[in-house]
């Protein structure tokens, strides 16, 4: 026999010794802890992975691979055998997920309680400060004349309307007055006369001559200040129609102006327009009367509170907006004309159970959540949804209030439901797996003759050749 085939047979033989030693141990700590005859104890409950269904415990435990819960092991259900209620309910838990406190913190798993609430929409617009058309007046000449006094010198200045702005000198002014004072005088010397006719005709010329005092801009404490005193005044004081800010200024001291001319234009900023730009496609949720909240970049990032108090019938085609006007208080003229601002509209959608978008799985068919029915023991559920705005999405049926919803790692979760299913369809999930399903089958389960000795080791063809050298010996 050739010396090299002599010492090379004892060390392959050696080699499967070891190996089959090797094997051995590792069934052994892998969990087979079954009897080397192959039969188990029937009366004891055993465990296995729903990952690795080939590791077998006879107590509770983890798994030694993957580290996962181990479950109890249900016998004859990858056959179909006959199951007690206490196996079938087991079996409908392996669509549940369990996870340690390492496992939960190491899959970033987080939950929260699910709750009523309400999506509102937030609608942006950008939108520019205005003058309040209804706060805005012109103070015009009501009479010709010279503007002997002028009050008021530069745009910006407070004015108010219990106070004159300018004095005018007008001859027509003056021959008024004094026809009126005339009027007044006949008046008393007719109205003892006993012929009535007379003494009414005294009391229609007063009432004639006060009349053209009146539409000259004369105001009634002037044209009794005038009966009084008997004196007819040379200027005539002109008043502002309400107070506020000038902000424009027609006319200077001297200067002659004529019957309806402009002299000042007043605007009261106490209260302002905001006209916002909507988009076109969100013009249908805004409504008069709606709360608006404005921030100005000016007045770094302060909020204003306004409503929305009018909609424009008619669409910008350059840039497909819709003006809507926001009337507010502008409490210490910090809001001023022209000044862009940016707008939030706050629209209520929907009013139900809200979650985090989060929380959802889409399959493609269905959506699906995570709750959490005890500690560590999660179960899918199937969920319908509505409204979804931004982060946050309106669930119609499926979970109720109370129930705690995986927002976090849910992706996760459900990818261990599909391992532990094996090839479970993931558009298929319903909250419950059918019995069997999970479990690895007999048929595709390593065969392990007597559950006490790992399989052979030794490879065919090398046995072939051990074989082969022994007849040339």
């Amino acid at each position: 026999m050739n010396l090299n085939k002599k010492i090379a047979i004892p060390l392959v033989v050696l080699a499967l010794v070891v190996l089959a030693g090797g094997g051995w141990y590792a069934w052994q700590h892998l969990g087979h802890d079954h009897f080397a005859d192959g039969t188990a104890d029937k009366g004891k409950q055993l465990y296995t992975c729903s990952m690795h269904p080939f590791i077998i415990k006879d107590k509770p435990g983890t798994c030694p691979i993957c580290g996962m819960e181990l479950i109890k092991k249900i016998e004859g259900a990858a056959d179909g055998g006959a199951q007690t209620p206490e196996q079938k309910q087991q079996a409908e838990m392996l669509g549940h997920v369990s996870m340690s406190a390492n496992q939960r913190i190491m899959a970033n798993v987080a939950t929260v309680a699910v709750k009523q609430g309400t999506l509102d929409k937030e609608i942006n617009a950008v939108g520019i400060v205005q003058y309040d058309q209804s706060r805005q007046a012109k103070v015009t000449a009501w009479i010709a004349g010279r503007i002997d006094k002028l009050n008021v010198s530069t745009v910006g200045a407070y004015v108010s309307k219990d106070r004159p702005v300018a004095e005018v000198y007008s001859p027509d002014l003056v021959a008024t007055q004094q026809e009126y004072l005339l009027a007044v005088k006949s008046r008393d010397q007719l109205k003892d006369s006993p012929i009535p006719s007379i003494s009414q005709n005294g009391e229609g010329l007063v009432a004639s001559a006060r009349q053209r005092l009146m539409l000259f801009g004369v105001k009634p404490h002037q044209i009794a200040e005038l009966e009084r005193t008997g004196k007819p005044n040379i200027r005539l004081p002109i008043y502002t129609p309400l107070s506020g800010i000038v902000i424009e200024k027609m006319v200077q001291q001297g200067q002659y102006v004529n019957t309806g001319d402009v002299l000042f234009t007043i605007a009261d900023l106490s209260k302002v327009w905001v006209e916002i730009d909507v988009f076109e496609n969100e013009v249908a949720y805004v409504r008069v009367g709606q709360q608006v909240e404005i921030r100005s970049a000016v007045e770094h990032g302060e909020l204003f509170n306004g409503r929305i108090s009018f909609v424009y019938p008619f669409h910008d085609p350059k840039t497909h907006t819709v003006k809507a006007r926001v009337e507010m208080p502008n409490p210490g003229y910090r809001l001023k004309p022209d000044m862009f601002v940016n707008a939030i509209i706050k629209v209520p959608l929907a009013k139900g159970i809200v979650i985090p978008v989060t929380a959802i799985i889409d399959t493609g068919k269905r959506q699906l959540v995570w709750v959490e029915m005890s500690p560590g023991m999660f179960e899918p559920r199937e969920v319908r949804v509505g409204e979804r705005i931004d982060d946050k999405v309106q669930i119609l049926s499926g979970i109720k209030e109370g129930d705690k919803v995986a927002v976090s790692g849910s992706y996760l979760i459900d990818s261990e439901s599909q391992l532990k299913g094996g090839s479970q369809d993931h558009s298929q999930h319903t909250g419950s797996t059918p019995a069997g399903q999970g479990q690895t089958p007999a048929a595709d389960r390593p065969q392990h003759e007597g559950h006490g000795a790992p399989p052979a080791q030794q490879p065919p063809a090398k046995k072939d050749t051990l074989q082969m050298d022994d007849m040339n010996m």
